[in-house]
This record gives C-alpha cells, sequence and structure tokens, in this order.
C-alpha cells in the first residue's frame, strides 16, 4: 500500500516514474515534479490508461 508520505517526498527525476498501489492505481511523478492518478485495466483483452487526477487533490 501507497503511504502519503512516499508520495509527498517523491522527487523528479530526469524521466517520469511510477510509485504503485495496488490493483493497477499508481501516481506517476512527472520530470517537473507533478504527481498524478492513474490507474491501467484491461477491457476487452486490450490495456487501457485511466487518468483519475492529481495530488494533491485542486479543491
Amino acid at each position: 500500500m501507497l503511504a502519503e508520505t512516499a508520495i509527498k517526498n517523491a522527487k523528479p527525476k530526469d524521466k517520469r516514474y511510477k510509485l504503485s498501489d495496488a490493483g493497477g492505481l499508481y501516481i506517476e511523478v512527472s520530470t517537473s515534479g507533478g504527481k498524478h492518478w492513474r490507474m491501467k485495466y484491461r477491457y476487452d483483452g486490450k490495456e487501457k490508461l485511466l487518468s483519475i487526477g492529481s495530488y494533491p487533490p485542486l479543491v
């Protein structure tokens, strides 16, 4: 399970990278430092990607 402290402490790198949670859910950390929730899943035998939102959420 992905801890909030791990997300907060994630720093940008030269390439985008993922912090995995469970069931295909992950945080993608961009090279500029943006953090976005994504989910990989399969539908009709094809891999799909769902963009859920940014972290922290904009309220």
